[in-house]
C-alpha cells in the first residue's frame, strides 16, 4: 500500500511562526469569516502597522464605507478614479502623514482601500494589493448575503401584505392600500397602479396625487406607463424629465415633481396584461435592478389580489342586480282582499322556520309567494333553490335532492351535489309536491325530521339547514285520503298553509297585475310604456284567465314586442283571448241559441257584478246599461240579485 501523507489546515508552512506570509494568510483567513467590516478595517491597519485606515466606496462621488483613525479633508477622488481605471494599487510618499496606500479591492460596487501611516513603505504595496483582493471578495459575498436577506425579508413583508390584501372586497380601497404599502417597502416617495381599459384605451391610475376622487384617467397610448403596458417589458428611468417618453402633464397639473421611477407590467393567470405598477422618486438615489426584482416579485401578489378583488366586486355586484330582481318578482301584486291577506300572512311567517304548504292553481303564483317567503325573512342572503318534483323520476328525484357520489350508479362520473346541499342556510322550495313518488314521499320526510341527508352511494350522514316551503295544484288532503300522500308527510309541511286563489275569483287584480308585467316587459322591449284603452281593460277583466297570472304574464310579454301602437287595443288582444269553449263550460251540446243566448247573458252580468265587487251602479255602467235597465234586464232572465251578490 502506497504511503499516505496528511496535512491540516494549521500545519500549512504559509501558518507557521516563522513564515513571513503567516500573518497575511490569518488575516485573510479573518477577513472571509467575518461580516463586520469595522472590524476588518481595524485588522488590516494593525497589520500594515498604519493608523489610518478606510474602505471607500464610488457611488456617484466617493463615501466611507469604514474606517480606522482620523481623516483629514476630502478623499482624494481623482486619484481614487484613476486606480479604478487603471485597476492598479500606488504607493505614494508625503509629509507629514508619511507613505499612502490606494488600492482597489476588484468588487462589484468598485470598492477602494486606503492605508496611511509614517511606516508604511513601498515594499507593502503587494501586500496591500493582495489583502484588498480578498477583501473585495468578501464585500462581494456580503453584498450578495444581504441582497438576498433583503429579498427574503421583502417576500416575507410581500406575503404578509398579500394576505392583507386577500381581505380587501373594493378595487379602489385595495390599490389605495398597495400603493402605500409597496411606497414603503421599496422606499420611494409615491407609487400608482395603472388598470388597463382595453375598451376604452384608458388607464386608470389610482391613487393620483392631487386629483380629486384619488384617481386618474390617461390614455393608454402615451408616457412610460403606456410604453410599458405594450411593450409588456419594465422600465428604470433615473431621469425622467431626460427621456422623451416620460409625459410631464401629470406633474404641470399636480404640482410634484418627478425625478426618477420604476415601472413594471402587471399579467393576470393568463398571461394578458393588467395595467402598470409604478414607484415614484426613490429617497435615496436611484432605482436599481434589485428594487426591479422586489417589485416584480410584489407585482405578482398585487395582481392576484387585484384580480380575486375584482372577480369578486362582479360577483357581489350581479348577486345585489339578481336579488334585487328577485326581489322585485317576488313581488305580490294585487288589491283584493285575497291578496292583501296573503301579504300580511308572509309578512308573519317570513323571518320563522315552519314549513309551509302553498296550495293553488297551476299559473297562480305559487313560487311568488315562496320566493317572497324567502327574500323577507333572516335567509334572504343565502340560496333559493327550487325543485320541479313532478319532472322527475323516483331515482332522479333522490339524487337531485340528496346528490350522488361518484359510481353510485351508471353514468356517475362524477360527484353530484344536490339541492339541500346547494340551499344550505337559505331556502328549498319543492314545488308540485303532489307527485312525488310513495318511496320518494318517505325519504324526505326522513330528512324533513333528521335534518341530515347521505348522498346516493354513500355512507357520510351530512347535516343540512334548509327552510322547506312547498307547493302543489292537487288536493292534498284527498288524496291523503286515498293512500296517494303520506299522512306524516302532509302534517310535516302542512304547519303552515297558504293557499291562493284562481285569478278568476279576484278580477280586481287583473289591471295592477296586467301594468306590472306591462311596465317590466316594455323596459325589456326597449320602448316606451304603454297604456290601455278603456275598452282593452274591460276585454283583461270579462277575460276568465284559465292559465291565472302565468296567462297574463306570457300576454304581456306578447303585447310589450308586437303591439304597434303606443295604446294596447282590443286588438292587440283579441288574437290570444278569443272566446274559447271553456267559456261555455255549463253549455251542452245541442242546446238552442235562445237558450244559450240567455245562459251567455247570465254569466256575463254576474262576472261584471263580481268584478265590482257587488256594486250594482258600477257594474251597470261597465256593461253599458242603465242600473234600471240591468234590473229588468236581470229580472227577465230570472235572475235574482242575491244570485249575483260575491
Amino acid at each position: 500500500m502506497d504511503e499516505a501523507r496528511w496535512m491540516s489546515w494549521s500545519e500549512v508552512p504559509w501558518l507557521q511562526r516563522n513564515s513571513p506570509t503567516a500573518s497575511l494568510v490569518r488575516l485573510c483567513e479573518r477577513i472571509l469569516q467575518s461580516d463586520d467590516l469595522a472590524a476588518i478595517i481595524v485588522d488590516i491597519a494593525a497589520e500594515f502597522g498604519v493608523s489610518n485606515c478606510l474602505l471607500a466606496v464610488r457611488s456617484g462621488d466617493w463615501k466611507i464605507v469604514a474606517a480606522r483613525g482620523d481623516w483629514d479633508g476630502p478623499l482624494p477622488s481623482s486619484q481614487l478614479d484613476s486606480c479604478i481605471d487603471r485597476e492598479a494599487a500606488v504607493y505614494q510618499r508625503g509629509r507629514p502623514t508619511g507613505g499612502t496606500i490606494l488600492t482597489p479591492t476588484g468588487s462589484r460596487d468598485q470598492h477602494m482601500l486606503l492605508l496611511s501611516g509614517a511606516r508604511l513603505a513601498a515594499d507593502q504595496l503587494a501586500d496591500a494589493l493582495a489583502i484588498a483582493r480578498v477583501l473585495g471578495r468578501r464585500l462581494d459575498q456580503l453584498g450578495v448575503l444581504h441582497a438576498a436577506h433583503r429579498q427574503v425579508d421583502r417576500l416575507k413583508a410581500t406575503m404578509k401584505l398579500a394576505r392583507k390584501f386577500a381581505g380587501e372586497t373594493e378595487t379602489q380601497r385595495l390599490l389605495e392600500h398597495i400603493a402605500t404599502d409597496a411606497a414603503r417597502l421599496l422606499g420611494s416617495d409615491r407609487a400608482s397602479i395603472f388598470i388597463w381599459d382595453r375598451e376604452q384605451r384608458q388607464l386608470v391610475a389610482c391613487p393620483a396625487l392631487g386629483v380629486e376622487g384619488g384617481r386618474l384617467f390617461l390614455p393608454d397610448n402615451k408616457g412610460l406607463v403606456g410604453d410599458v403596458i405594450h411593450s409588456r417589458k419594465p422600465v428604470i428611468v433615473d431621469d425622467v424629465y431626460a427621456d422623451p417618453r416620460f409625459d410631464q402633464g401629470v406633474d404641470k397639473k399636480s404640482g410634484y415633481k418627478t425625478r426618477n421611477l420604476l415601472c413594471v407590467p402587471l399579467f393576470d393567470a393568463n398571461d394578458e396584461c393588467l395595467g402598470a405598477f409604478e414607484l415614484i422618486n426613490k429617497r435615496s438615489g436611484d432605482f436599481s435592478a434589485e428594487d426591479l426584482g422586489a417589485l416584480e416579485d410584489f407585482a405578482i401578489a398585487v395582481a392576484t389580489a387585484v384580480t380575486n378583488t375584482r372577480e369578486l366586486e362582479n360577483l357581489v355586484r350581479n348577486n345585489s342586480q339578481l336579488s334585487e330582481q328577485m326581489k322585485r318578482r317576488s313581488n305580490i301584486i294585487g288589491e283584493s282582499p285575497a291578496m292583501a291577506a296573503l301579504r300580511g300572512t308572509i309578512d308573519r311567517l317570513a323571518m320563522t322556520d315552519l314549513p309551509v304548504l302553498i296550495l293553488g292553481e297551476s299559473g297562480t303564483g305559487k313560487e311568488v309567494a315562496a320566493t317572497a317567503l324567502h327574500h323577507q325573512g333572516s335567509r334572504a342572503q343565502r340560496p333559493f333553490v327550487a325543485v320541479n318534483c313532478a319532472a322527475l323520476t323516483e331515482t332522479l328525484l333522490e339524487s337531485e335532492l340528496f346528490g350522488h357520489e361518484k359510481g353510485a350508479f351508471t353514468d356517475a362520473h362524477a360527484m353530484h351535489i344536490g339541492k339541500f346541499e346547494l340551499a344550505e342556510g337559505g331556502t328549498l322550495f319543492l314545488d308540485e309536491i303532489g307527485d312525488m313518488t310513495l318511496g320518494g314521499q318517505a325519504k324526505l320526510l326522513r330528512v324533513l325530521e333528521q335534518k341530515v341527508i347521505t348522498r346516493v352511494g354513500g355512507t357520510q350522514p351530512i347535516p343540512v339547514n334548509v327552510r322547506v316551503v312547498a307547493a302543489t295544484n292537487a288536493h292534498l288532503a284527498e288524496m291523503v285520503r286515498e293512500k296517494k300522500f303520506r299522512q306524516d308527510l302532509y302534517f310535516r309541511l302542512s304547519v303552515v298553509t297558504l293557499e291562493i286563489p284562481p285569478l278568476r275569483d279576484r278580477p280586481e287584480d287583473i289591471l295592477p297585475l296586467s301594468k306590472f308585467f306591462l311596465e317590466r316587459f316594455c323596459r325589456d322591449a326597449n320602448r316606451k310604456l304603454l297604456t290601455f284603452s278603456p275598452d282593452a281593460e274591460k276585454r283583461l277583466q270579462m277575460h276568465q284567465w284559465p292559465g291565472n297570472v302565468r296567462e297574463l304574464r306570457n300576454l304581456m310579454e306578447r303585447i310589450a314586442f308586437l303591439a304597434q301602437g303606443a295604446r294596447v287595443e282590443v286588438d292587440d288582444l283579441a288574437f290570444i283571448l278569443s272566446p274559447k269553449r271553456s267559456d261555455f263550460d255549463d253549455l251542452a251540446d245541442g242546446v238552442g241559441l235562445m237558450e244559450a243566448t240567455s245562459s251567455f247573458q247570465s254569466e256575463y252580468i254576474k262576472r261584471a257584478v263580481k268584478r265590482m265587487q257587488g256594486n250594482m251602479s258600477d257594474a251597470a255602467e261597465f256593461l253599458g246599461l242603465h242600473r234600471s235597465n240591468l234590473y229588468r234586464k236581470m229580472r227577465q232572465l230570472g235572475m235574482e240579485v242575491d244570485d249575483v251578490k260575491p
